[in-house]
């Protein structure tokens, strides 16, 4: 079975007019309402999962009908219309969930939300409140994250810091890897930066980016061979890109 299907069951089973008993209509009772509405948030994630914006809002709305409070369908809601490029009404349904209550998880996505708008003196302050939470499980992305903001507020030294702790708590996490290779590169620490990028390459595929700076890499390393097939790669896959514009000036 699906998980769509076990979901689906699930709010079959839960649905108003219902019956487990013969007797009892769960949705009299509190306990029912509850399941009820978790059911529709987890059908309304589903959807979202899949790209399907539109159908998302369909069990959302049914959760908040049911719970107008609910931190979980308020924060799917955030989502659903951050996916639709409507970013007020992302913000807005983003405050509602955290009106709730802490959440570290809702403030690491809401702190994605601002990074994405370039709001990133405000991003930088809500990872910092998610980070705050010790035993939150995706902590270390957290960290991630306040480095590529401390990174875009001009603070290398901060950045660094936060990256190498992300990467230190799990280091399989391809976008710090790169970013701390960068940040070595124009250090000028050319060990340190050919590092992180072995690393980072053995995790993620290349993109626009992490090309130019292996093509960097292997120059200073008088690796030629290697710097022409990062070029080459830059120029099939990433032809109208800036960093293949900066690859041929410096070529």
């Amino acid at each position: 079975m699906t998980l769509r299907a076990a979901l689906l069951l699930l709010l079959v089973g839960l649905l108003p007019g219902c019956v487990t008993t013969g007797k009892v209509n769960p949705m009299d009772t509190q306990k029912g309402r509850n399941e009820a509405r978790d059911a529709y948030v987890q059908l309304g994630l589903g959807y979202l999962m899949q790209g399907d914006t539109e159908r998302a809002k369909v069990p959302l709305k049914s959760a908040l009908d049911l719970d107008s409070s609910s931190q979980d369908a308020n924060a799917a809601l955030a989502l659903v219309f951050q996916a639709e490029r409507e970013p007020k009404l992302a913000e807005e349904y983003f405050r509602k969930s955290l009106s709730s209550g802490e959440n570290a998880r809702i403030r690491n996505n809401y702190g994605s939300f601002l990074f994405e708008q370039q709001r990133y003196p405000e991003a930088y302050e809500m990872f910092q409140k998610a980070a705050s939470d010790p035993l939150y499980p995706e902590r270390s992305r957290v960290f991630e994250n306040l480095g590529m903001a401390a990174q875009q507020l001009n603070r290398p030294d901060e950045a660094q810091g936060w990256l190498e702790k992300a990467i230190a708590m799990n280091g399989r996490q391809p976008r710090a890897l790169l970013e701390l290779a960068e940040i070595a590169y124009d250090r000028k620490q050319f060990v340190p930066s050919r590092d992180y990028f072995q690393r980072f390459s053995q995790l993620s595929e290349q993109n626009a980016r992490s090309l130019l700076l292996g093509i960097r890499l292997a120059k200073v390393f008088e690796d030629k061979n290697t710097a022409a097939s990062y070029g080459l790669q830059l120029k099939r896959l990433y032809p109208g890109t800036p960093e293949y514009q900066q690859y041929l000036s410096e070529h």
